[in-house]
């Protein structure tokens, strides 16, 4: 969630295929309206939940947007550009989500904000795989490369040091001690891993080991999935962290 770079997911979900669009037709009257640039990155967004980055190429984003092979690079350069500009707005959605999970949790819980907050991150990997699956994806050299996308992820992550800040009783934006500064890498570090799980479909309805896939993909199973384990799990490990970083 800090930094993270040259690969990335975006805000618009499920993407629309104009594949078959002609001239004339809405699609490409839209088009001519500024939409085209939104539907590449729909595009780009739903190739990757279907291919991920082994199968991506410019050539397949402009088939699925009904235009020519040139667009893609008109609008965005090259793969790594639509790419970037694709993880931008994933790391927007992000932050919305998680925001969305503090209001949720309450005004008086900052536990419950930040359970909440847990439980919008691994829905928000569960809906929207393809941006998930770009977002952190990137060599480390490429972490800080691109301004923009960089303060994208930072501003995410600042949702999430929040609630544990409020989770510790400090005022908004203190420094954390080491110890509490591990605090927010462990929320961090176990939410993410368990959307990687459920992503790979190691779950089931009721927690344990799958051997298919698409466990947690109906709604059903994925509200039982994050209410019925994910939320129980994290408050468990929520009690640990303010009892490490308060004392009490």
């Amino acid at each position: 969630m800090p930094s993270r770079s040259s690969d990335p997911a975006r805000s618009s979900f499920p993407p629309t295929s104009a594949s078959s669009a002609t001239p004339g037709s809405p699609a490409r009257e839209a088009y001519h309206h500024g939409a085209l640039r939104e539907s590449l990155l729909e595009a780009a967004e739903g190739l990757l939940a279907e291919r991920g980055l082994a199968g991506f190429s410019l050539r397949e984003v402009a088939r699925r947007s009904g235009v020519s092979p040139a667009a893609p690079a008109h609008h965005f350069g090259d793969s790594a550009g639509l790419l970037n500009a694709v993880a931008i707005q994933a790391f927007e959605g992000l932050r919305a989500a998680l925001e969305a999970g503090n209001e949720r949790g309450g005004s008086d819980d900052a536990l419950a904000r930040l359970r909440e907050q847990g439980i919008a991150y691994v829905e928000f990997a569960l809906r929207y795989p393809g941006r998930f699956g770009l977002m952190f994806r990137c060599e480390p050299k490429q972490r800080t490369t691109n301004d923009v996308l960089q303060g994208r992820g930072r501003a995410a992550y600042a949702v999430l040091e929040e609630g544990v800040r409020g989770l510790y009783g400090l005022e908004p934006g203190a420094a954390f001690s080491p110890a509490q500064q591990l605090g927010v890498l462990s929320a961090w570090s176990v939410v993410h891993g368990f959307a990687v799980l459920a992503l790979a479909g190691q779950f089931d309805g009721g927690g344990g080991p799958s051997g298919g896939e698409g466990a947690a993909d109906a709604p059903a199973g994925r509200e039982g999935l994050l209410r019925g384990v994910l939320g129980p799990m994290l408050e468990l490990q929520l009690r640990g962290l303010r009892l490490v970083g308060t004392g009490r």
